[in-house]
């Protein structure tokens, strides 16, 4: 009788620890290109929450950085280039920091280099993981819709014509 209720208790076990990891893994579609970008909820450097879902209707800019990664630290003059180039449209841009020492890190960073984004703060990883970057930089750009339209993985000059054009298209659809 004691084999038979052991044996019970840890077939209850696993059955529990199989439900937990099926639930739990449930809805952690891998992100890729056509697909819906998840929403989240992350702070900017004033301390305000800004949800990505708030800004259906534009265009995202979405782009995982550091301020200790070099190729990061090299497109930031491009990126607030285009930034510009897109200011009055439907454009939205996202630079989503990694760094853990979180605000005072960015905030150090762009007073000592003299540049500036619009940063939010993922200093737990939780958001990179989530959209499965496996480095910085990483960028999504998404529709309007909020549907992952590219991911490039590295460094780029995002203020290269070419690039102001694929977005003032992708705006205009």
């Amino acid at each position: 009788m004691k084999r038979f209720l052991f044996a019970m208790l840890i077939l209850c076990t696993l059955v529990t620890a199989c439900t937990l990891v099926t639930a739990c893994t449930r809805g952690s579609e891998p992100v890729t290109e056509g697909k819906l970008a998840p929403d989240f909820t992350l702070k900017d450097l004033s301390g305000r929450e800004i949800h990505l879902s708030d800004f259906k209707g534009k265009v995202v800019f979405l782009n995982f950085w550091a301020t200790w990664c070099p190729p990061c630290r090299e497109e930031i003059p491009s990126m607030m280039k285009l930034n510009r180039a897109m200011a009055g449209k439907p454009f939205e841009m996202l630079a989503v920091s990694i760094d853990e020492g979180g605000k005072d890190a960015v905030e150090n960073y762009f007073k000592k280099s003299g540049l500036m984004l619009p940063a939010l703060l993922d200093t737990d990883n939780a958001i990179s993981k989530r959209y499965g970057t496996t480095g910085v930089p990483e960028t999504f750009i998404l529709d309007k819709k909020g549907v992952i339209l590219k991911k490039i993985v590295g460094g780029m000059d995002w203020s290269d014509p070419q690039v102001v054009a694929y977005f003032n298209e992708v705006i205009s659809q």
